[in-house]
């Protein structure tokens, strides 16, 4: 079942592997013990049950907290060829008729329902006749007052489980945990001899940064100008707050949303309806925006006011960069704001004494985050109990300022002399193998092996060579070409480093990631998956995400089978959209469309994988499969 499982991530979901904490978890679902599992915000939580669920003989229970995410999460399986349902208020007579069909059966396996429901008679005597293999408690943590949105909806989970007189196999899911909350976790819900696994808590794809009493209007204003073409959110405190940025952000001309509990439902809808469908690229919010929200192409959130503590700081902060890419983190930190914070525990009325002193203490963690001065990530990742991180990240806005600095002049002046003796006609890739002297089809048919500069950096990793050449990049050593084959070409700051006029000085374990954003390809990728998403009318990140267009922005997969080695892209998403964005990658005559459409033939109606195999044995053929295949449709084509 295990091997299934891979199989399943490859095909539908267009993964190889699964990530460290999924397949921990799913080896331990698969082994039908009861499970929690704590992964941070993107690391990928829902295929821990939704493979299981495929798997499983009966229905998989998913009780999750908002009505949006279910409908995100149905929307997007809908696009994998999976079938799913949810029940809430918003389906219509009919819908619910066909969701109720579609349980009893058995073409949904998987159901989305809100805690809230597990009161509902009505659902608990249908559910009592539909057998369940699974159910699985998204953001778990709101079962324990010691956790941040805590519900009491949540405490309604063990008597539901008596109520249908079953005891399905349970599966606990959170991205902020900490051990007092997992041992509530445990505790309430009655999970039995459980296989605990606590991830890493690292999200390494995020630059966290504190910007300490700065004017917050000037600085989104100009963050935002910067930054025009991503996504992000902005979290303020209060209602007010959100209403006074809103307008004013508005005024300076920028297309915003905003949300909190004092808008009516109707108006909150709109806007996260508008900001999950990239219409409006900024959400200005409460709190009472975010939890569940699977918008994948979030690439920063902004915190106008300091949080409440640092399991609300890292779970609102962990919703940028979701599908792995680039993302930033920034805390404004200006210290009236605290009295906010104070203001709003004291309030509570639901809180005890103590628990009021529990939550200004965890004020005060989150208030000596603001003021560090060593690394960011590590302070996070030691309140969780992950201790891997020591001082040094590279990666957050203390460890950028860090004076650990070395020259590359030497390497930069190797890469710009490579450049020059090409002509400047050569992008990353083939300016990579010539300085590690490795010969490609581009070097041979150039003959660029026979230049001086061939092999001069054999001895350095490729990944840090690449990621070097980025950096000359966006330090404006080097310029890249416009169009879908960008060549390098050297600016004025190359020449003065080639003539030992300047030099190239870096922190040694400095990370610098190129801005996919201001790359041609890219955005002509970007604007055919937002046509594309609104002619079927859902978000665009549930067409491709951000990462997938970065991997086919640089690989440029010419072909169905290099294209399924992008991230991403799995058989169904393949069938859907892959000739569409093949053809704009490549700029594809109707020959190679014609190919393309033998090849879709033989992979799905004639020969799959198996029968090559068997077909390549038979012959006694000493070929890949592969290479079979490709003999396969040049016949076809041929004739």
């Amino acid at each position: 079942m295990k091997l299934k499982a891979k199989q399943l991530l490859k095909t539908i979901y267009g993964y190889d592997n699964f990530r460290k904490g999924q397949g921990a978890i799913i080896n331990s679902v698969l082994s039908k013990k009861d499970t929690l599992g704590v992964m941070s915000t993107g690391g990928g939580k829902s295929i821990c049950y939704q493979i299981p669920a495929l798997l499983y003989p009966h229905l998989t229970l998913v009780i999750s907290p908002l009505i949006s995410l279910m409908k995100d999460q149905v929307d997007s399986l809908k696009y994998l060829g999976v079938h799913a349902g949810f029940l809430n208020s918003t389906l219509s007579k009919d819908e619910y008729v066909r969701l109720i069909h579609g349980i009893k059966s058995k073409k949904i396996k998987l159901l989305y329902i809100a805690p809230e429901r597990l009161m509902n008679e009505k659902f608990i005597s249908f559910i009592k006749s539909i057998p369940i293999s699974l159910i699985a408690v998204d953001e778990a943590h709101c079962i324990s007052q010691w956790g941040h949105d805590f519900r009491k909806s949540y405490l309604e989970i063990p008597d539901f489980l008596k109520k249908i007189e079953q005891r399905p196999q349970l599966l606990a899911l959170t991205a902020t945990a900490t051990a007092k909350v997992r041992e509530d976790i445990i505790e309430k819900l009655g999970l039995h001899t459980p296989k605990i696994h606590v991830d890493g808590f690292d999200r390494d794809n995020i630059t966290f940064k504190v910007e300490k009493n700065v004017v917050p209007e000037a600085f989104i204003v100009e963050y935002l100008k910067r930054n025009e073409k991503k996504s992000g959110i902005i979290y303020a405190a209060t209602r007010k707050e959100v209403d006074s940025l809103y307008s004013y952000l508005q005024l300076k001309g920028f297309n915003v949303g905003k949300y909190h509990a004092g808008l009516e439902e109707a108006e909150r809808s709109i806007f996260q309806d508008e900001f999950l469908k990239d219409n409006i690229k900024i959400m200005i919010a409460t709190n009472a925006f975010g939890m569940g929200i699977d918008k994948s192409n979030v690439r920063y959130v902004i915190h106008r006011n300091i949080p409440k503590d640092l399991e609300s700081y890292y779970q609102e902060a962990g919703r940028a960069g979701r599908d792995g890419a680039p993302s930033e983190a920034i805390l404004l930190f200006l210290e009236e704001d605290v009295s906010t914070q104070e203001f709003l525990i004291e309030q509570n009325e639901d809180s005890t004494k103590d628990l009021k002193i529990k939550k200004m203490k965890k004020l005060d963690q989150m208030i000596d985050y603001a003021y560090l001065e060593s690394c960011y990530r590590e302070y996070i990742l030691k309140y969780f109990g992950d201790k891997r991180i020591k001082n040094y990240c590279g990666n957050c806005g203390n460890c950028k300022n860090f004076k650990d600095v070395k020259s590359f002049t030497l390497e930069g002046q190797k890469i710009f002399s490579c450049i020059g003796r090409t002509k400047e006609s050569i992008g990353i890739s083939t300016l990579t193998n010539i300085l590690m002297g490795k010969v490609d089809t581009k070097v041979e048919r150039k003959e660029y092996f026979k230049l001086s500069t061939f092999g001069i950096m054999s001895n350095y990793d490729r990944n840090w060579l690449e990621e070097f050449i980025y950096y000359l990049i966006s330090e404006g050593y080097l310029q890249q070409s416009a169009g879908s084959f960008p060549t390098l070409k050297l600016t004025p700051k190359a020449f003065d480093v080639l003539k030992n006029i300047k030099a190239i000085f870096r922190k040694v374990n400095e990370s610098v990631t190129f801005d996919y954003f201001e790359d041609p390809l890219f955005e002509t990728l970007n604007t055919l998956r937002k046509d594309i998403s609104e002619k079927e009318n859902v978000p665009p990140y549930i067409i491709f995400s951000d990462l997938t267009l970065m991997e086919m922005a640089e690989k440029k997969p010419k072909n169905r089978w290099e294209m399924l080695k992008i991230r991403g892209i799995g058989n169904q998403k393949f069938k859907n959209y892959g000739n569409l964005f093949l053809k704009t990658i490549n700029e594809l005559s109707p020959q190679d469309l014609e190919i393309l459409h033998v090849e879709n033939i033989i992979d799905e109606k004639y020969l799959g994988e198996r029968q090559l195999e068997d077909l390549k044995v038979s012959l006694n053929l000493d070929i890949t499969t592969e290479q079979l295949k490709e003999v396969l449709i040049k016949t076809l084509f041929t004739n």
